[in-house]
């Protein structure tokens, strides 16, 4: 819960009670561009990722905010989206964060163009760039001003290309940009997986820095390597043994009733996350 500590059923309980007065906030919000200050404090919780759990950078900080607030965004979101759709604004490529679309929408989308190209026997180049604490970074004037440009009003990927050229001048492009709006690669987790016979695997380079080539890369949460799924078999299977001898060490109960609800929470995410994709 946020700073206010109201629990989400709370509203939901009361939807018709609070409805009206959390219009008239939402409303004179909105005129006046100003925001409660409330709205502007968060509980900072962190959650761990994975590495050494004593090493702070293992953690990613999540900070949960009043619901009152949280609702006037998803109208303003809703909103806005909108108004991008209409403009065709964001491409159909897309995926992250967009309705309709999917991390298997976009690992087939994506799968099925690079697996064609090597099935053509053309060496095949996929580069992986991760901006430096991208959410926390993104500097809101630069943003607004770009929504404005879009007649927005306000009040309050990767490309397949052909050509070690045409890959280099994108990736300057791209670092161009950055600098221009204040973004920095995180460029240690920079990686270029280098697909198909023959392929002179290139030197690329984000900057002043070249990007490492990696025989294998966590792609939305799958493992590729050299679009062979065995290895992501392997670790899905593994995860979930690890999972499930925990919960055979700390379960006593081995009915029906209690086993498999644990399982189905626990365990089948793990092994049905896209198996669409890469099911044996």
């Amino acid at each position: 819960m946020g700073p206010n500590e109201i629990h989400p059923r709370v509203l939901r309980e009361l939807a018709d009670v609070v409805a009206k007065p959390l219009s008239i906030i939402f409303e004179k919000s909105w005129q006046s561009g100003e925001v409660p200050s409330d709205w502007k404090e968060g509980n900072i919780t962190p959650i761990f990722k994975k590495g050494k759990k004593e090493d702070p950078g293992n953690y990613c900080p999540v900070s949960l905010t009043s619901m009152p607030s949280k609702i006037m965004e998803q109208i303003l979101l809703e909103v806005l989206s909108k108004h991008m759709e209409d403009r065709e604004v964001i491409r159909d490529s897309q995926h992250g964060f967009t309705k309709g679309k999917s991390c298997l929408k976009d690992l087939v989308a994506f799968y099925d163009g690079r697996t064609a190209s090597v099935d053509k026997g053309r060496a095949t180049d996929v580069l992986y760039l991760d901006f430096c604490k991208a959410f926390d970074t993104v500097p809101h004037n630069i943003l607004a001003a770009k929504l404005e440009t879009y007649s927005a009003t306000l009040s309050g990927v990767v490309d397949m290309l052909e050509g070690r050229d045409a890959i280099q001048r994108d990736l300057d492009r791209l670092e161009r940009w950055a600098h221009v709006n204040l973004m920095k690669f995180h460029k240690a987790k920079g990686k270029v997986l280098h697909l198909g016979w023959g392929n002179p695997q290139y030197q690329y380079r984000l900057g002043d820095e070249g990007i490492e080539s990696s025989p294998a890369e966590k792609d939305l949460g799958l493992v590729d390597e050299k679009v062979d799924m065995s290895w992501q078999c392997a670790l899905a299977a593994q995860k979930a043994s690890h999972i499930l001898g925990c919960i055979k060490r700390s379960v006593a109960s081995r009915s029906r009733e209690v086993i498999v609800p644990i399982y189905s929470a626990l365990v089948r995410p793990h092994l049905e996350y896209c198996i669409q994709l890469w099911g044996p």
